[in-house]
């Protein structure tokens, strides 16, 4: 932030919003404002303090604010239970909460007792209220930085909840600067005249990367929007600033497609790649969970633009293996990024030959040091230099990615290794499904056998007819051992808050439906 002042940057947009725009002398000058009304409530090096915000100029100031003094940010998702608030404020024993007005309620309804909270900063209309905001009124403008070395704790981010309760993955101060260099230079290739628009929400690693890192990395611009990203929202968005580079997730971008193409059938016209709502886009992203091939393909014949589909994790902060703008190979995650080493091992840590599946295995400097109170799993998880991502992969024979889904959901079927994704990709391209889930389910034998969960798209409806069409479907595409045994039409599927399935949910909602059909015979 102060390196683009320096640099001349200042009166330059940093940040578009609905209401008005803010230069980088600006968000300077806020972030400087907020971290010593931070020191005057007592706050200093180490002191954790919460970030409960929509995305608005304000997170920019009291993330920064709070990193200026040594004291240590924390953004949590803003999509959470009064209980799941309880538990992070507690887990972290932050001393202050800065929270949007509009959230509230949710902190007001906590029913237990908040064991270290000392502190609530209400935050409405992209200012402070009373009375934070008279003492950021009365702050010096500049601000004195806390001595910090790339090794001190610079900020936490707790994981989305993908495979269980979150856990607090402690950055350091380099984490945020080494992303930006591999992937945001070094294969988005951004500089200062990009404006990037993400979906992504800053509160978590994904989001806070293509929304703050970046831009401020290359002393570019961001748009942000505090709304929730619906296709109707996001276009319109993408319409007005005219931004350059679009993150999304795959469900969005199935969302989008659907919304357009709905659309196209009302009017009678067929879409033109060359004029269009995304004109001004150079490259769209993707991650959070594989991108299906059949949205890649709809998107490029809709929108004339290339998705990057790519994987990361809170844990090593960002994207570390994606394809490029000028290689993509749909249906994979692409190559390791720069300033990342990867590999695949079987289940004693065993490298495996290229085709098989293993776990991968991640090494790079913007790894996370450790979970929060979490010892157990920080020693499972972070094995020295390299990080157990928890997914599963196999490299073919061009050295490209593909995701076969968290270890925890591969399906075991006659003694071989099914993939949900494989089966979620086939299923997806069938004209009446919108997305989809596969978990396992024991048949009237106890063997685990492929079970689908089906989110249709607008105008079809759910039958025994479709769903024979939809195994059907997969028998014709799949190895016989694959297909869903059960296919079942539902209005959604459990995502976390990064748009990641949340398959184990489907899984213990099985597992109970099973215990007491048991219990009723």
């Amino acid at each position: 932030m102060d390196r683009n002042i320096r640099q001349g940057r200042g009166h330059k947009v940093a940040i578009y919003t609905d209401r008005r725009n803010y230069t980088y002398s600006e968000i300077q000058e806020m972030a400087n404002k907020t971290g010593n009304a931070f020191r005057e409530l007592g706050l200093g090096i180490d002191d954790r303090i919460m970030i409960l915000m929509l995305d608005e100029p304000q997170f920019f100031a009291m993330f920064f604010g709070a990193m200026k003094i040594g004291a240590i940010p924390i953004p949590i998702n803003t999509m959470l239970t009064p209980s799941d608030y309880e538990y992070l404020l507690n887990d972290s024993r932050a001393k202050a909460l800065v929270i949007s007005e509009d959230l509230v309620p949710l902190i007001n309804d906590i029913k237990g007792e908040l064991l270290y909270l000392r502190d609530m900063i209400v935050v409405a209309d992209d200012e402070p209220q009373i009375p934070f905001r008279q003492k950021v009124k009365n702050a010096s403008a500049t601000l004195e930085t806390e001595f910090t070395t790339k090794d001190d704790v610079g900020f936490w981010l707790y994981s989305s909840g993908s495979t269980g309760p979150p856990k607090g993955a402690v950055h350091c101060m380099e984490s945020p600067l080494v992303a930006s260099e591999n992937y945001g230079m070094g294969v988005l290739g951004l500089t200062e005249d990009d404006i990037c628009f993400s979906a992504a929400r800053l509160f978590f690693a994904y989001g806070i990367g293509n929304s703050m890192f970046f831009p401020m990395a290359v002393g570019g611009a961001v748009v942000l929007n505090s709304a929730r990203p619906t296709p109707e929202s996001v276009f319109d968005h993408l319409e007005r600033f005219r931004p350059t580079v679009f993150f999304g997730v795959p469900t969005l971008y199935g969302q989008m497609l659907e919304y357009k193409e709905r659309q196209d059938r009302e009017k009678g016209t067929k879409s033109d790649p060359n004029v269009h709502e995304l004109s001004s886009v150079r490259m769209c992203v993707s991650a959070g969970e594989a991108l299906p091939e059949d949205i890649l393909r709809r998107w490029k014949e809709r929108f004339g633009i290339d998705i990057l589909d790519g994987i990361g994790s809170t844990e090593m902060l960002h994207i570390y293996i994606s394809n490029r703008p000028d290689d993509i190979k749909p249906g994979s995650s692409g190559k390791p990024v720069p300033g990342y080493e990867l590999k695949i091992v079987d289940d004693e840590g065993q490298e495996v030959p290229k085709g098989e599946i293993g776990t991968l295995l991640a090494k790079g400097r913007s790894a996370a040091q450790n979970y929060w109170r979490k010892v157990e799993k920080t020693r499972s998880t972070m094995k020295g230099e390299w990080l157990n991502t928890g997914d599963t992969y196999y490299v073919d024979e061009d050295g490209y990615y593909h995701c076969a889904g968290r270890s925890d959901d591969m399906l075991k079927v006659g003694g071989i290794w099914v993939s949900p994704v494989e089966v979620e990709s086939c299923l997806i391209e069938h004209p009446a499904v919108l997305e989809c889930a596969v978990v396992g389910h024991p048949d009237e034998k106890n063997l685990i056998k492929p079970k689908a969960f089906v989110v249709l798209k607008d105008g079809f409806t759910g039958s025994e007819k479709l769903v024979d069409e939809l195994k059907k479907w997969a028998l014709d595409r799949l190895a016989k051992f694959k297909y869903p045994r059960w296919v079942e039409i539902v209005s959604e599927v459990p995502k976390s808050a990064t748009g990641k399935i949340q398959r184990y949910k489907l899984r213990q909602a099985g597992e109970k439906a099973d215990t007491a059909s048991t219990a009723k015979k």
